[in-house]
């Protein structure tokens, strides 16, 4: 299993209309609209590695009103409740 945390940037205007787009795709666990130097944060669960370059390269940097994306690859978790 390969997750990811995705900063993107979108075009002024369109943070719902990227926003509601990520939410259409499986591997979006969840998805933060937030204030500051990016616009949208997205936390994302693939099978592998291959397919979150997939995923990031060919669906979410091609969802027309994102600008850029920068990702950060987990290497360790822990979920406190």
């Amino acid at each position: 299993m390969a997750e990811a945390i995705v900063m993107v940037n979108v075009d002024i205007g369109k943070e719902d209309e990227v926003f509601n787009k990520l939410l259409e795709l499986p591997e979006v666990k969840e998805i933060y609209m937030v204030y500051g130097v990016h616009d949208l944060i997205v936390i994302l669960e693939t099978e592998n590695m291959d397919a979150m370059r997939t995923l990031i390269t060919q669906k979410i940097r091609k969802i027309p009103g994102v600008k850029s994306t920068i990702t950060s690859i987990v290497v360790r978790k822990q979920v406190k409740r």
